[in-house]
């Protein structure tokens, strides 16, 4: 399984967020320039999140983005599911004509469980609470 770039990057930008002093905001721009996207993209991606309420943006003058729930309620399974269409094979008498006699939608079906029922088990603050490596990464000390 592969996830799509826009639930790759929403769950980078979410990471980010994660990083920074609680309630502080940062821009769009900012999240594109740490990992190379496309800023068009990203705002398509913040905007679901937006949706979600994973993401809180703030309109105005002194606005920005930040997140919009605590890190330790953000479930990483339950993100995955809000971004990622998560359709492996297109089953379908009209597509393939195995279907009636396939177990393979099934065995993928499982696996796919399998896989948000261990991501449901990750938090955004389990992936970055303590992680200095990426906290220097993606928050570089600023100079005095």
């Amino acid at each position: 399984m592969q996830l799509t770039s826009f639930t790759d990057f929403g769950l980078r930008a979410l990471m980010y967020l994660a990083m920074l002093p609680p309630g502080e905001l940062t821009s769009i721009t900012v999240v594109t320039e740490k990992y190379g996207v496309s800023r068009n993209h990203m705002v398509k991606i913040i905007h679901r999140m937006s949706q979600a309420g994973y993401v809180e943006a703030v309109r105005g003058k002194n606005g920005g983005i930040r997140l919009g729930k605590p890190a330790a309620s953000i479930v990483i399974g339950e993100v995955i599911r809000a971004l990622e269409p998560l359709h492996l094979v297109n089953c379908g008498e009209d597509n393939c004509h195995i279907t009636p006699a396939c177990r393979l939608k099934d065995a993928l079906a499982n696996a796919m469980q399998a896989f948000l029922a261990e991501m449901d088990n990750h938090t955004l603050h389990d992936l970055v609470a303590g992680n200095n490596s990426l906290h220097r990464l993606l928050i570089p000390v600023r100079p005095a």
